[in-house]
């Protein structure tokens, strides 16, 4: 495999940094062709660096918390994990970067330091938002794209079909989806539903989104019968952990209901391997985050709970994203983007 080298925040998470530290070690006993650079205090990744092939220290003394607002952190906190491991990406000592950390904050600094790409709006260049985006898996037997998980809680309509282009040009550059179907969340399928937000977003996306085909509900998240679905990073995040919430409670009363009775314990046992496997796609572990879709690199973002197995999956789903030339994707992207201005999309074709 093609030699990659991801960026890690080891202070990122809700856990200690040894629950990163180990799975950055999972991720590179994996991955004989990664390399990571475990980005934090001197004292916690310079050990631990000397003690491991294959990693890197990269110090950054700061730190931003989960309290701290996420765009003066980032201004102010320029020698924190996060800042410098964007920031080793487009100094180019960085393939990727993966955080448990600040969603908001990640999607900050990869703004700031990363680059997104531009479009032209009103005669000016301007950067479009990333968007937080991963794939869910639905009653098809296939996988939805859904974006924006959480990047941007506050939006324009401009913005929805920027994200709805994304996600378009997501599903068919990394599912093989041919003409994916385009879905904006509302309270209703019909036209007329949804916010005077979402209202105000639908004529644009019917206008401009390759694809789409009107309205759709939160529970066509999971349903198969969309590609994409698009809402803002407020309701897309609050969507996200209520499925998140709703797996768990399930598997709670799954595993109360067989451990209840010996014939229950008995059904429990013939049916561990598929209980294994129902657990294993309802947890966001196996994906390890979610990719900020628009910016020139690669940066994914993991859940704050985060676990050895997540960092794992999260450093190995950064390092895939590269070697599958995420350029290809990204040039897709740009090409929506730069449609207005030929010369600039050429350029931006040639950087990938």
């Amino acid at each position: 495999m093609k030699p990659v080298r991801i960026c890690v925040d080891v202070m990122g998470g809700d856990e200690e940094p040894r629950v990163v530290l180990d799975g950055i070690s999972a991720a590179i006993a994996a991955d004989p062709d990664l390399t990571i650079l475990a980005v934090g205090p001197a004292e916690i990744v310079e050990p631990f660096a000397e003690s491991h092939d294959r990693v890197e220290a990269l110090a950054a003394p700061d730190v931003i918390t989960m309290e701290d607002d996420p765009i003066p952190a980032v201004m102010t906190k320029r020698k924190s994990s996060i800042v410098i491991g964007c920031r080793a990406i487009k100094r180019g000592n960085a393939d990727g970067f993966f955080s448990a950390g600040s969603t908001g904050a990640v999607a900050a600094a990869g703004t700031a330091y990363v680059t997104p790409f531009k479009y032209e709006a009103d005669g000016e260049r301007r950067s479009i938002r990333p968007c937080l985006t991963s794939t869910l898996p639905n009653m098809a037997g296939g996988l939805t794209v859904f974006c924006d998980m959480g990047a941007n809680p506050d939006v324009e309509p401009s913005d929805m079909v920027r994200f709805a282009q994304m996600g378009a040009a997501y599903a068919s550059c990394v599912l093989g989806v041919d003409a994916p179907r385009v879905g904006l969340m509302a309270n209703g399928t019909e036209d007329s539903k949804g916010s005077a937000f979402t209202k105000s977003c639908f004529p644009l996306m019917r206008e401009q989104v390759d694809g789409f085909v009107g309205n759709c509900e939160g529970g066509d998240i999971v349903s198969g019968g969309y590609d994409v679905v698009v809402t803002d990073g407020f309701a897309g995040n609050v969507a996200l952990k209520s499925i998140e919430g709703a797996a768990k409670f399930m598997m709670a009363e799954l595993k109360s209901a067989f451990m209840g009775s010996l014939g229950g314990k008995v059904a429990a046992l013939l049916l561990k391997k598929q209980m294994g496997e129902l657990k294993a796609k309802l947890s966001g572990d196996a994906k390890g985050g979610a990719v900020l879709l628009g910016l020139r690199g690669v940066v994914v973002i993991g859940h704050g709970a985060t676990s050895v197995e997540a960092v794992k999956n999260g450093a190995l789903a950064a390092a895939e994203a590269v070697r599958a030339e995420a350029a290809e994707c990204k040039s897709a992207i740009a090409e929506l983007e730069q449609k207005n201005d030929p010369q600039d999309q050429a350029t931006l074709m040639t950087h990938q």
